[in-house]
């Protein structure tokens, strides 16, 4: 099986980044790590270390913070901590997880690799940089363990995968969309403008992104029960709401698919 690979490295504002893509057939797949203050944030996927090689070797950093388990947010994470001895801090939910081999899906090891396993050590409710204060703020519904981060001192938003797009169409078979509102809900209590999306990357208003995502969630959570309420099944709703065949949803074998949001909204989900 062929895949596509690429990689840009930038910088906006004080944060240098790097975006890998991973592309086969009709699908095609991104992820960002970041470096800001001796911080890296996220550390990409196994299949996209040779393309990430170059940025870490670059990069300046005193450890590395960890949105979430997911093997595209932690798949560069044992060569970090083996090649330069880094400190890694997640959730302490998925450190045991993190630190066996990684067992998901055959089509999630084509375009992402096979994470090695790595020692992870539990993130505290803030950290510190070099020249600033951090929130750690909880926001699971994408993954259990989803953490966000918040610099106080430039008011920039780490968000891992919370934002990623303003109208989500198709989710995880694990997501929860009650429970991802209520985690936009909580992290527009802060102060913050710019956001950096693990996927979306640079967001230069990333309060009225969010807010926007939440409006779409909160009409397409509105529209799901109104239809349900009507005596329609969530075959018949997803037929009448999502019109469109996404890719990932053959490639996934149906792991991603439009019918998990609409039956997330149904159950009242908030796991």
């Amino acid at each position: 099986m062929f895949l596509k690979k690429s990689s840009h490295i930038d910088k906006v504002s004080n944060v240098r980044f790097i975006n890998g893509q991973v592309s086969f057939s009709s699908v095609s797949l991104n992820v960002h790590c970041f470096e800001i203050d001796g911080v890296l944030v996220d550390t990409g996927s196994h299949t996209l270390l040779p393309q990430f090689k170059s940025f870490f070797a670059q990069m300046d950093v005193d450890q590395v913070m960890i949105t979430h388990y997911h093997e595209d947010h932690t798949g560069g994470a044992g060569f970090l901590q083996k090649k330069f001895g880094l400190p890694l801090y997640m959730n302490e939910v998925t450190i045991d997880d993190c630190a066996r081999k990684a067992d998901y899906p055959l089509y999630r090891k084509i375009f992402w690799g096979r994470r090695r396993p790595f020692q992870a050590e539990p993130i505290a409710e803030t950290f510190t940089s070099r020249n600033a204060v951090w929130d750690v703020i909880e926001t699971p519904g994408h993954a259990k363990d989803h953490l966000s981060f918040l610099n106080r001192q430039t008011g920039q938003l780490f968000s891992g995968d919370l934002y990623v797009h303003p109208q989500t169409k198709v989710i995880l078979r694990e997501e929860s969309m009650p429970t991802i509102m209520q985690s936009i809900e909580k992290v527009l209590e802060y102060d913050f403008g710019e956001m950096f999306c693990c996927h979306a990357g640079y967001v230069k208003d990333g309060r009225q992104a969010l807010t926007e995502k939440l409006n779409y969630l909160r009409e397409l959570e509105e529209k799901i029960h109104s239809l349900h309420q009507q005596g329609f099944s969530a075959p018949e709703i997803q037929s009448k709401i999502f019109k469109r065949k996404y890719p990932i949803t053959f490639f996934s074998m149906g792991e991603w698919n439009t019918m998990h949001l609409i039956t997330s909204f149904l159950n009242g989900d908030n796991s």
